[in-house]
């Protein structure tokens, strides 16, 4: 089979979800005495999650059926569209925004539904059978979350987020059809790694908002010194191992880098946030330590995991790296409970436990 490759169009497409990405991880910026409180963590999850899928749902149609034609290019263009309407409607206002976040999401998902049930009659047997799936998945999902259109109340984004839900788990059900129609896991690995990038573009202007900082002294120096290493290493250690240490020809359902990459990139924007949350010191000092060693483990947990499968066997981690790491995070925290430390020893922490990843996996 050719190797698919990355559109100019994709790469265009990617481009609104900076913004939808940018958008959601501002939501973690809010603290309120010392803590970013349940009610900023659930909306940030409940706003991430519906960017992160209406994404994956077009890649993966893409992978499996797209094709650089005229009918594909109308509708990812249609669906550009629809991500705008998505993305300029997301906010921590849920009420106010409903009504234009709910055409651009199902739109979305309307869209790719559509080239689902379209695409497979010119396909073979298993390809038919994994389009129709796909295809009914989505429009249950869609019909599910039309219904909260009929309420005014909390009840609504229950209603909402239960067809969501059920887009998200009905194509692991029906795993057994997928797996009969492999993903193309070269392009596949190198969707998300676009993506990826986006979260670390994230990071990048934590960075600049530390560095465009009114005094600098040596402490501000060493902060946004250790944070730039720090940064570096996520890169190092993500990129080098997509290129070199993993097999692209490992033929799969692809859905553990799918719903894999999840974590990876709440973690991700989870890192953004506390780059310029520590800097400016606007949290309690123990959920502080918890918030940022916390993304740093949800990091290292879900690439792990991720990428355990693909990664050709004599270069998989063992069970003590795993110790190594996640040891080396419980000395870090333990040390700064028993002697409080300022930001930039917690930011050195941090980088030192990325370059001791980056080593190990690279």
């Amino acid at each position: 089979m050719m190797e698919k490759k990355v559109t100019w169009l994709e790469l265009f497409y990617d481009l609104l979800f900076v913004a939808a990405v940018s958008k959601a991880g501002h939501v973690l910026l809010h603290a309120e005495h010392g803590v970013i409180t349940f009610e900023y963590l659930m909306k940030f999850v409940l706003i991430f999650i519906p960017v992160w899928w209406a994404w994956v749902g077009q890649t993966l149609f893409i992978n499996r059926y797209g094709q650089d034609i005229l009918l594909h290019r109308i509708f990812l263009i249609l669906q550009l569209l629809s991500v705008m309407i998505m993305t300029a409607s997301l906010s921590t206002h849920f009420d106010q925004y409903y009504l234009s976040f709910f055409v651009g999401y199902i739109g979305s998902r309307a869209f790719t539904a559509i080239q689902y049930l379209t695409a497979h009659k010119s396909k073979g047997a298993h390809q038919q059978q994994a389009a129709r799936y796909l295809g009914t998945c989505f429009l249950i999902g869609i019909l599910i979350s039309s219904g909260s259109l009929f309420f005014d109340s909390w009840l609504r984004y229950v209603i909402l987020y239960a067809g969501i839900a059920v887009d998200i788990v009905l194509p692991l059900i029906g795993r057994k059809n997928l797996v009969k129609v492999p993903v193309q896991t070269h392009h596949l690995l190198e969707r998300f790694a676009l993506f990826t990038l986006i979260l670390l573009g994230e990071s990048v202007v934590s960075i600049i908002a530390v560095l465009q900082a009114d005094q600098w002294d040596m402490k501000s120096i060493l902060f946004a010194a250790f944070t730039s290493i720090f940064v570096i290493a996520i890169w190092w250690q993500y990129f080098d191992n997509v290129e070199k240490k993993v097999s692209k020809e490992i033929q799969t359902a692809g859905q553990g880098i799918i719903y894999g990459h999840l974590f990876i990139y709440i973690s991700m924007s989870m890192i953004a946030a506390s780059i310029q949350l520590l800097y400016q010191n606007q949290l309690n000092y123990v959920f502080m330590l918890g918030f940022v060693f916390g993304s740093a483990l949800l990091y290292f947990l879900s690439t792990s995991l991720v990428f355990h499968r693909y990664r050709h066997a004599h270069l998989r981690l063992g069970p003590r790296h795993l110790a190594v790491m996640v040891g080396l995070l419980i000395a870090f925290v333990i040390v700064d409970l028993v002697y409080r430390v300022p930001g930039y020893v917690i930011m050195g922490e941090d980088m030192l436990f990325f370059l001791v990843y980056a080593k190990l996996t690279t």
